[in-house]
């Protein structure tokens, strides 16, 4: 069976870590033969910390690279060949022989350029102290171009061409220049030279060859940002240009002939973080300080990094915008020992009157979605449960308030801190945490099955 893996939250749930102990080696599981990329481009951020201590935060390649699976960008990504080659120098100063000829890509995927990211930013800046909080990449400039001129628009395929490539590299240049105005990036011939350094390093291919890497044996797909960032769904305008949900590993898989064929894996921590501004019902400026994160911090462009307990709505919120998942990944679980005031809202407390769950909307609705925003904005957390510190007290909590099963938990950053049913040999629900971990509770059963909370 595949797997795809989705942060149910704002992003930085650990979709990263995850991937990278899915993808190790089990004598008691077929090998993962690629992750596949669906959603999103380079502003992804996923930190993957081996038990040998090199870290790297993986935005293009899969987070399986270093157990040597090879990515598959599919025709949904947006790809970004300069940030992409400089992710490969920083794989090969790990130890990762040819990163590169890990690496296939859709022809049709959009790409990213300098222009777009230029743009991107001038926008951003032009919002004053109203910024939205985008990591200033050039993913919306990429997604709304490509929407507004979608003949136009460059694609990896483009890449083997130079007169092609020149023609919409020149247009998109100059269509953004008249939007924003002039764009710090570099002249067209040097993005030229980039873009078809990039054809003559990666494999590109057409729409044959996921079909047959599905075939060959089970697959993670690799989701980005998270589903309370999501395009229809999140809570605009604190939104991303990108479909967050499990939608796009089920258009791919459905376009593959094997639809409805994946284990939908839906991750959260045991508290919940955004980066920059939006709603954030449950923040705590005093958990930041109490639980800081070497891998994440304030970005120039997205803002601060931001920590609240654990939201219920939000969090059963996004299970019902994604149409259910199979089972849960819990990271951080080792937070609670730490901190031991760690709870769980499952209310607010609004201008309105008490709030126990978010409304859902037709969506895009943006107009429904922005009195959303505001409201919650307003919001403050209410009904309060205080799991303690045991790990598995925490795991229990957060199934019964999703309705799903746990089946994967985190207790630190490398693939030695995972434990459960897919982290090791079925054994059971789990058999205890990792060595050095809090002590656990006896071993217990669980089956999955579709939830849909909220």
């Amino acid at each position: 069976m595949h797997t795809i893996v989705v942060d149910l939250g704002y992003g930085d749930a650990g979709k990263g870590t995850v991937v990278d102990r899915l993808c190790v080696p089990r004598p008691d599981a077929a090998p993962v033969t690629a992750v596949i990329r669906f959603n999103g481009g380079a502003q992804a951020a996923h930190n993957v910390v081996t038990t040998d201590g090199r870290h790297h935060s993986f935005a293009q390649f899969g987070s399986g690279t270093f157990s040597g699976v090879p990515t598959h960008l599919s025709h949904l990504m947006l790809v970004d060949p300069l940030a992409l080659a400089t992710e490969a120098r920083h794989l090969a100063s790990l130890g990762v022989p040819d990163p590169l000829a890990l690496l296939t890509v859709d022809r049709r995927a959009r790409l990213t350029t300098p222009y777009h990211a230029a743009a991107n930013r001038a926008r951003e800046r032009a919002r004053g102290t109203a910024r939205h909080g985008s990591c200033g990449m050039g993913i919306g400039e990429t997604a709304a171009y490509a929407l507004a001129h979608p003949a136009d628009a460059p694609t990896a395929g483009d890449c083997t061409s130079r007169t092609a490539l020149r023609r919409k590299l020149t247009l998109l240049r100059d269509r953004l220049t008249a939007a924003v105005g002039p764009l710090d990036a570099p002249p067209v011939d040097a993005c030229l030279d980039a873009c078809t350094a990039f054809a003559d390093h990666v494999t590109l291919v057409d729409e044959t060859h996921l079909p047959g890497l599905l075939r060959r044996g089970p697959a993670v797909f690799e989701g980005a940002q998270g589903v309370l960032l999501d395009e229809g769904h999140g809570f605009h305008p604190y939104t991303t240009w990108s479909t967050t949900t499990f939608d796009g590993a089920e258009t791919l898989l459905a376009e593959a002939g094997r639809p409805h064929t994946a284990l939908r894996l839906g991750v959260v921590r045991t508290y919940t973080t955004r980066h920059g501004p939006g709603p954030l019902v449950t923040e705590d400026p005093a958990l930041a300080a109490a639980l800081p994160e070497p891998h994440n911090g304030h970005g120039r462009w997205q803002g601060a990094f931001r920590a609240g307990h654990f939201d219920v709505p939000a969090h059963a919120y996004a299970v019902a915008a994604c149409g259910g998942v199979d089972a849960l990944a819990v990271t951080h679980l080792d937070a609670p020992a730490r901190h031991r005031a760690l709870r769980l809202a499952h209310g607010y407390r609004t201008p309105d009157g008490p709030m126990d769950r978010i409304p859902a909307a037709r969506p895009g609705h943006l107009r429904h979605q922005q009195a959303l925003t505001e409201r919650l904005l307003s919001a403050r957390p209410d009904r309060w449960q205080t799991p303690g510190s045991d790990p598995h007290a925490w795991t229990d909590a957060l199934s019964a308030a999703l309705s799903a099963p746990v089946l994967l938990e985190s207790y630190g950053p490398t693939a030695a801190d995972k434990a459960g049913p897919l982290a090791g040999p079925p054994r059971g629900f789990l058999a205890g945490p990792p060595a050095g971990s809090p002590a656990g509770t006896p071993t217990r059963a669980v089956s999955a099955g579709r939830a849909t909370a909220g």
